[in-house]
């Protein structure tokens, strides 16, 4: 196995220790939504929507920005932000005056945070790596990403019980911290982009979205990942209220469940590699996706007591499924997409992916309320099975491997010097 060297390692931890912090707020901020400040149920749907709401607002921009700034400082500036952040609801629910605006506030500025970060991170990883130890890099990261879906939840059910919920919000504020400390303490620096063949933030910005618009394999992506992650968030926005208030599960219980459902994501990231090389990146994909879609129609029939089985067994199915997919769509898009373009391309992508997002959390939050909880994870999770079927109509179900490169759009200029800069 190819070293993946000192500086990834500490870029790892970082990572680890951040997606922990993550995976505890996931489960931390609607519980202190639900059992300190008795939010309703459409209330506790507007905070997941205000995390992804960025991702439309600014989403496209950040990724020409990101595209021309140094990655490692956005990162720093990212964690020092979402530390304070995180850290003003325990303070203020010390003092007594916590309140669901401040709860909305935070989550929608954690989203303008993760927007910078989240495509920083995943630009700065080529520069740090070589394509060869790419697969290997990101199997790792989403490996450590779904431990701590498995162990976050668990820990903020925890902290819930014995400390409060907002103990979970320090524990993330903490997270920052440590992730501050890896990413100083790593020795890699990456080449500015010159300031000369900068362009206007409109033609910046085209460039991205033609990318994307007339290319096959990435257009199909971005149309499946709209769909899927507007039908996921339209279920996952209401399940804790679901947990809570109609199966009745305490705080302690909902931490439990939740972590049993992420192990899926902690299998997926162990097989992810070896599902792309025996079937082939493509194949692999497709029936990684389309096999475990269906099990999320088991989610609605949860109830008390052994009737919890069956959300457990759709939450792990669903986790190999995703995990493995995003895996090798990680690995594909950084080695496919010419790397001057690759954070707008990203961007692009990600405003397509994550736009939904918010609109799930809402139509969730909708359902829920007008229909009941339950009738809502019918809609939802029916709406999942569905959208797999948009993985059939691009080239991949022709091809056994996704291409490893692409050709940039007539008229973008192809900067071989910069990618030779950053290729390492």
């Amino acid at each position: 196995m190819t070293p993946l060297g000192r500086d990834f390692r500490l870029f790892w931890a970082g990572q680890t220790a951040s997606r922990l912090g993550s995976a505890i707020t996931s489960v931390a901020l609607p519980l202190v939504a639900v059992g300190t400040l008795d939010a309703s149920t459409f209330d506790v749907a507007l905070l997941q929507a205000a995390v992804w709401a960025p991702w439309l607002l600014i989403g496209l921009p950040a990724g020409v920005w990101v595209d021309r700034l140094p990655r490692r400082p956005v990162l720093l500036t990212c964690d020092v932000a979402g530390l304070l952040l995180f850290l003003s609801v325990p303070v203020a629910a010390a003092l007594g005056v916590l309140t669901i605006g401040h709860l909305l506030a935070t989550a929608l500025l954690a989203g303008v945070v993760s927007v910078f970060f989240e495509t920083a991170y995943q630009v700065y990883l080529p520069s740090l790596l070589d394509n060869a130890r790419l697969p290997a890099a990101n199997a790792r990261l989403q490996g450590t990403e779904a431990a701590a879906q498995v162990t976050g939840p668990g820990a903020a059910g925890l902290l819930a019980q014995l400390f409060g919920a907002v103990a979970g919000l320090l524990a993330d504020a903490l997270s920052f911290l440590i992730s501050v400390i890896c990413l100083l303490a790593m020795h890699h620096r990456e080449p500015h982009r010159p300031a000369s063949t900068r362009r206007s933030l409109r033609a910046e910005l085209g460039a991205g979205l033609r990318f994307l618009a007339h290319d096959p394999y990435l257009r199909v992506l971005a149309a499946y990942g709209a769909v899927a992650n507007l039908a996921l968030i339209g279920y996952q926005a209401i399940l804790v209220v679901f947990l809570v208030r109609e199966v009745g599960l305490s705080p302690g219980a909902v931490g439990v469940v939740v972590a049993l459902m992420s192990t899926g994501g902690l299998l997926g990231a162990l097989i992810a590699t070896r599902v792309a090389q025996r079937l082939g990146t493509a194949h692999g994909m497709l029936a990684a996706l389309m096999t475990t879609s269906p099990s999320a129609l088991l989610i609605p029939l949860t109830g008390p007591g052994l009737r919890l089985a069956p959300l457990v067994v759709a939450g792990v199915t669903i986790g190999i499924g995703v995990t493995v997919g995003n895996v090798i769509k990680g690995s594909f898009r950084q080695m496919y997409t010419p790397r001057h373009l690759l954070g707008r391309v990203l961007t692009a992508m990600h405003l397509v992916n994550y736009g939904t997002i918010p609109l799930g959390a809402l139509l969730g939050g909708f359902l829920g309320t007008t229909l009941g909880l339950r009738p809502a994870l019918w809609l939802t999770t029916s709406l999942l099975v569905a959208s797999s079927g948009i993985l059939l109509l691009g080239p991949l179900r022709h091809h056994r491997d996704l291409p490893t490169s692409a050709v940039a759009p007539v008229g973008e200029p192809s900067s071989p010097s910069l990618v030779d800069q950053t290729a390492g």
